[in-house]
C-alpha cells in the first residue's frame, strides 16, 4: 500500500506520513507513506494507492478527487484533529476504512 499525505507546504504531511508509516510497521504491514504538497500532487499521484488530504485543503477536494479518479486512486479528507493522532493508529484506521469502501462494488 502506497500512502500519500498531502498538505499545503509539506511540513504537517511529513509528520502524519511518519506516524502512519510507524503504525503500519508496528502492525507488520508493508505500507509506504510519503508526504507531498498540493503543487506536487499531479506527479505524486502516479505513485499512490491512497491520498490523505490535509484538512486545510478541503477547498481543493473536488479537483484532487477528479485527478485521483483518473488513476483509480482513493482520496480521503483528513479530519481537523488528525494532528493529535500521535501514534498514527487512527490515521491507519482511516486508510483501512477508505480502502475497504473504495473496493466495495457499487450496486
Amino acid at each position: 500500500m502506497r500512502i500519500l499525505v498531502v498538505c499545503g507546504a509539506g511540513a504537517s504531511s511529513t509528520f502524519v506520513a511518519q506516524r502512519v508509516r510507524r503504525a503500519a510497521h508496528d502492525r507488520g504491514l508493508a505500507y509506504a507513506a510519503s508526504a507531498g504538497t498540493e503543487q506536487s500532487l499531479p506527479i505524486d499521484l502516479d505513485a499512490a494507492d491512497i491520498v490523505l488530504v490535509g484538512p486545510h485543503l478541503a477547498h481543493a477536494m473536488e479537483r484532487i478527487k477528479r485527478d485521483a479518479a483518473a488513476r483509480g486512486t482513493c482520496v480521503v479528507l483528513l479530519p481537523p484533529d488528525i494532528f493529535t493522532d500521535l501514534d498514527g493508529s487512527r490515521t491507519l484506521e482511516l486508510v483501512h476504512d477508505a480502502i475497504a469502501s473504495h473496493r466495495e462494488p457499487t450496486a
